[in-house]
């Protein structure tokens, strides 16, 4: 997707694009989560397969675009700007993610076909619960593996428009 770019600044100013859509996505997912949370609150028995659905489709996505869009894309940023503490770094980081993709997909079987999602209503606080916890840490990491993949590389606010004027 971005290996045509020309430029330093259409190449790295393109994963960051990547990384604001997939912001924008956890924003999304979050209100999801919320959502879904107040309607188990409110009344358990009355919340829907779709509702859960939605939530977990959202999750699933999110949960893809960082593996298979996002890491992928900082891992070759450290690697252009041959910066090797980073990627073990982000190796370290990535281990600790795994978990709780583990967690994500337990959660998506579980709840995967109306029959499951029937049974396992009731746990459904519980599994939000963990999720919540899951997710947070997961955000955490995912915010240190930007800083530390992208952001270090990228150039100052101000420099981005002089590089504009100067490609």
């Amino acid at each position: 997707m971005l290996e045509d770019c020309k430029t330093a600044l259409e190449r790295w100013g393109g994963v960051h694009r990547l990384i604001d859509r997939w912001l924008d996505q956890r924003r999304e997912l979050l209100v999801s989560f919320v959502e879904l949370q107040e309607a188990c609150d409110v009344e358990l028995e009355a919340v829907t397969k779709a509702q859960v659905d939605t939530f977990s489709e959202l999750l699933m996505d999110y949960i893809s675009a960082g593996h298979f869009e996002i890491y992928p894309q900082l891992r070759e940023e450290a690697t252009a700007f041959n910066d090797d503490e980073a990627l073990m770094i982000a190796e370290r980081l990535l281990e600790r993610l795994d978990m709780s993709t583990e967690l994500v997909l337990s959660f998506d079987a579980d709840y995967a076909s109306p029959v499951k999602c029937q049974h396992n209503l009731g746990l459904l606080p519980a599994w939000l619960d963990r999720l919540a916890k899951g997710l947070t840490e997961r955000f955490a990491l995912e915010d240190q593996l930007i800083g530390r993949l992208h952001a270090a590389h990228s150039p100052p606010p101000g420099a981005q428009a002089s590089l504009r004027a100067t490609s």
